[in-house]
């Protein structure tokens, strides 16, 4: 392979690691800080995928509207679907949260992946909503006439970049914030934070709701990087279950160690494709399958030896960002 079709493939990996790095995030907020069991990223994902993809997509029209049946195309700029992807994670999850939030944390696990299915087999069986099983396709990318198709990737690198930054600096200034510690003290002790005239309840939802509305942004970029998008890319493993293994392996309760264990994993993730091209070819058609397994035995061999991640909580959370 050239060295430009290795950088190419770099870039592709940076840009998904990216991507995967923002679900961290807001699952960080979630369960890393609060203490909020939530397995139903699946949907959050979703949700923001196809909120920005019909925000920044026309009305089909004439014989195309024929083949794709959407509720409706506003042909709005990029950061338009970015903010309406968020908005509409953070409404949802206000509304999951009301019935769900005083459950235990095994319900709540169960409730919140339940709903993610839903939401996934929605997208899929009403396809006056978005197309049904086929999807949608030919989103809008910024800035793509700024360079050449095959050069594309490196400024779609740098808005990621630049988004999970912004994100991770919201992020460290709302954790060290008496707002953070509050969360903290939810997850270590809801009864002595309750006994100190914290609302709870409260507390949580905003929690859900902040951890969702990442969750959307990340979506809504996963959206325009691969241009398109259908129900059967947000299942519970591809959309929850690796987002969890990268969150254990960087460190839960480190922003940092979020974005470190989605590189991490998601390198692994794709070097278990070269694994698997290893593989007889009687058994290629379950590489798929065994490569969930790699990436569930390294899950539970963090698990073991190294429970922590590879970064750990940062414990010392009331210092100025520098």
């Amino acid at each position: 392979m050239e060295f430009s079709g290795i950088l190419s493939y770099v870039v592709s990996l940076a840009i998904m690691a990216g991507i995967y790095a923002i679900f961290c995030l807001g699952l960080n907020i979630q369960w890393g800080y609060t203490g909020l069991f939530n397995i139903g990223i699946a949907g959050f994902f979703c949700i923001g995928a196809y909120t920005s993809a019909m925000i920044t997509t026309p009305m089909p029209s004439g014989i195309y509207a024929q083949y794709v049946h959407q509720i409706f195309g506003l042909n709005l700029p990029f950061i338009f679907g970015l903010l309406g992807a968020a908005i509409v994670c953070g409404i949802i999850a206000l509304l999951i949260g009301i019935p769900t939030l005083r459950l235990g944390e095994d319900y709540l696990a169960i409730a919140t992946l339940g709903i993610a299915e839903t939401i996934r087999l929605i997208f899929n069986n009403e396809q006056w909503l978005a197309n049904g099983p086929r999807g949608l396709m030919d989103m809008p990318q910024p800035f793509h006439n700024l360079v050449s198709p095959q050069n594309y990737n490196y400024i779609y690198l740098v808005i990621t970049i630049i988004a999970m930054i912004i994100i991770y600096m919201a992020i460290e200034k709302a954790i060290r914030s008496p707002w953070g510690r509050v969360l903290r003290a939810i997850r270590e002790d809801e009864g002595s934070a309750s006994m100190s005239g914290k609302d709870i309840f409260n507390f949580k939802m905003q929690s859900l709701i902040f951890g969702s509305m990442v969750m959307g942004i990340g979506g809504a970029l996963y959206a325009h990087y691969t241009k398109a998008i259908s129900p059967s890319v947000f299942t519970p493993l591809y959309g929850t279950f690796i987002i969890w293994v990268m969150l254990m392996a960087g460190g839960s309760g480190n922003n940092k160690g979020a974005i470190l264990g989605a590189y991490v994993i998601w390198g692994i993730w794709v070097g278990t494709k070269f694994v698997t091209d290893f593989l007889p070819y009687t058994l290629q058609s379950r590489a798929p399958y065994i490569r969930f397994l790699i990436i569930g035995i390294l899950l539970e061999i963090i698990l073991l030896y190294r429970p922590q991640g590879l970064m750990g909580e940062e414990k010392r959370i009331s210092k100025l960002i520098d």
